[in-house]
């Protein structure tokens, strides 16, 4: 009984509940409304989720993404949210559904009338009452509050749009269910023109995830795909079980995810970055990122740790692959058609990526010559495609409640979450706002630091999220990062001028 009041209830809001006559019949599905005689319109039905978008709505995976675009002027509110009720999102079915339940606890998407007011929260005051607190350090103090204690609403779409008028920026949050970074930021740069042409969308480059599949096939290609493959798994179906990562200063663990949270924003010239993946052969901006990321982490356990790491201990770390046949950001009408082979959601495999811990070198390149020879191993694996299969396996068998605590576990026995996605080339605008940088992160997991990494107008902005009870100090660990990249640019530098002079 409770459930068909809860059903009347939420059709009373839908502006087209007026033109059906509701019986009170409970299927054990899903509610039967028949048409008004006199309508000709069709129901729209209910739409299932993805296993993968169920996954995300478990309690103990709940995942919302948080995306930051700030701009140098004062925010024009009427503009926004013209921008809102003219763009393509508002025409995207998930963008426009309730997430709802069946009797038998299974979700589903259902249609609703969208009130764009609803989903804008304005706060036109500072969110610091310290006038020595900047901008970016009182915007990241607002998403890392967000990120462990503000779940989305159900009772409407689950997005929403936070425009913070004292310091020129917006965060848009939108709830994992219903895409993935890929699909997400896809949508957001469909809404954005160039700066200096106002009527061409932007130019999408940078850092982008290269393709997993080898492009040239032979034997012993082969012979080492199934063996990185098989050993990939092994690990992958181990850190499932019981196998952890030795226990370090920046090591999480089961509750962690409810702890309060601080933001650091580590900032990468993508120039530099370039400067030394041309120093060594066929590497790319993913093995300088890992590079960095080694580096990083080694010089934080020297500052932070009260007794010496040993030489090589292992800090692993799961990254988000995208599995689409397109590598980086997609076509949006591709992503919305179901047909095109590259559809919308969350479509991406989970792989673990080792870091070690290495104390000081006198060349900061064999940091990259570790990382490139680490990713080129799972580049001819197929843990990635393998762990999406798998898990979308156990959701459709066995429920998303035991999906949810088996990646509990994953996240449990490793020590960081990265992502990396790629953003356009040059500065854009949105609503008429020249954006000034776009940042993002995501809700709290376990871990005790995830980074979230994203490219645009040739600087890629790495979010540092930590628990800071665990890292109180997150911008000694952002510096560490900027500081490696620095050093392995000016050894970049030296051996390519070396190159030259021997040709």
């Amino acid at each position: 009984m409770r459930e068909g009041q809860a059903y009347q209830k939420a059709i009373s809001h839908n502006h087209t509940a007026k033109n059906f006559h509701i019986f009170p019949v409970w299927n054990r599905e899903k509610p039967y409304i028949k048409p008004h005689p006199l309508m000709a319109e069709k129901v729209e039905e209910d739409q299932p989720l993805t296993p993968s978008g169920r996954l995300f709505l478990q309690p103990l995976m709940n995942q919302v993404i948080n995306c930051a675009l700030g701009a140098d002027y004062p925010i024009d509110l009427d503009c926004v949210k013209t921008q809102i009720q003219n763009s393509i999102m508002l025409k995207h079915p998930r963008f426009c559904s309730l997430m709802v339940r069946d009797s038998s606890g299974r979700e589903h998407w259902r249609k609703t009338q969208v009130d764009v007011d609803r989903h804008l929260i304005i706060r036109h005051h500072s969110l610091s009452n310290d006038p020595s607190v900047s901008d970016e350090d009182a915007i990241n103090n607002y998403m890392a509050d967000l990120s462990f204690s503000s779940p989305l609403p159900t009772d409407k779409p689950l997005w929403e749009l936070h425009v913070l008028a004292a310091h020129n920026a917006v965060v848009f949050r939108v709830h994992h269910a219903l895409g993935d970074g890929i699909s997400l930021m896809s949508m957001l740069l469909s809404c954005c023109r160039k700066v200096d042409d106002p009527a061409q969308l932007p130019t999408i480059g940078g850092v982008g995830a290269a393709s997993l599949v080898p492009r040239r096939w032979s034997v012993w290609t082969l012979m080492k795909v199934v063996w990185f493959t098989l050993v990939s798994i092994l690990e992958f179906v181990l850190r499932l079980l019981w196998l952890r990562d030795k226990t370090t200063v920046l090591s999480g663990g089961s509750g962690l995810e409810l702890w309060p949270r601080q933001l650091a924003t580590a900032r990468f010239r993508l120039d530099d970055m370039k400067t030394v993946k041309r120093a060594l052969a066929d590497s790319t901006i993913n093995d300088v990122l890992f590079g960095v990321i080694s580096i990083g982490f080694s010089r934080y356990l020297d500052i932070r740790s009260s007794t010496a790491p040993q030489e090589g201990d292992q800090i692993t770390g799961l990254a988000m692959v995208n599995l689409r046949p397109q590598s980086g950001l997609q076509d949006l009408s591709k992503l919305m058609d179901s047909d095109s082979g590259t559809p919308w959601g969350n479509k991406f495999g989970i792989i673990l990526l080792p870091v070690h811990y290495h104390r000081e070198s006198s060349d900061p390149l064999q940091f990259v010559r570790r990382a490139k020879a680490m990713i080129h191993r799972k580049k001819l694996s197929l843990e990635a495609p393998f762990s999406h299969t798998l898990l979308d396996w156990i959701t459709s068998l066995f429920g998303a409640k035991l999906t949810s605590i088996l990646n509990y576990r994953i996240v449990c026995n490793t020590t960081f979450t990265i992502s990396n996605i790629v953003g356009p080339r040059e500065q854009v605008t949105l609503a008429g706002h020249p954006v000034k940088y776009i940042r993002v992160t995501s809700s709290s997991l376990p871990h005790a630091i995830t980074m979230h990494m994203l490219s645009y107008a040739g600087v890629a902005d790495m979010q540092i999220l930590v628990a800071k009870e665990v890292i109180p100090d997150p911008k000694v660990l952002a510096k560490c990062f900027e500081d490696a990249l620095l050093e392995m640019k000016q050894a970049a530098e030296a051996a390519i001028k070396s190159q030259g002079t021997c040709q």
